[in-house]
């Protein structure tokens, strides 16, 4: 997968097309704690949320670090609206290339959550 670059000067971010949207690379986005968090967050709100909506117990550079991740493996797109970085998730291209894949994690995942009282 090559994302795009993005223009010189242009705050759009590279996103994989659907087409280069890979498993392995979704998998891998998602086999991470805080990773997973942000995307049931996501999952949960159902829009887009800003990066500083998220807390998660990581360095500003790691919390940077895991969106991007998520956005060049495909789960998530970012856009910046003004000064904001807003974050939504992918789910029609998700579920269209991966039926069932997206809501079977993110259901186990809930069910971890519950059985280690961190829910």
């Amino acid at each position: 997968m090559t994302p795009a670059a993005p223009a010189a000067g242009s705050r759009d971010l590279p996103h994989p097309a659907r087409e280069e949207i890979r498993l392995e690379a979704v998998l891998h986005a998602l086999s991470d704690p805080m990773r997973l968090r942000i995307v049931r967050e996501l999952a949960a709100d159902g829009d887009e949320l800003s990066c500083s909506h998220f807390d998660l117990p990581v360095t500003k550079s790691t919390t940077t670090h895991h969106f991007r991740v998520l956005r060049e493996s495909g789960v998530i797109r970012q856009v910046y609206r003004g000064t904001a970085k807003l974050n939504g998730l992918r789910r029609d291209d998700l579920d269209d290339l991966f039926p069932g894949l997206l809501d079977t994690l993110l259901i186990a995942a809930t069910h971890q959550a519950v059985r280690l009282g961190e829910s």
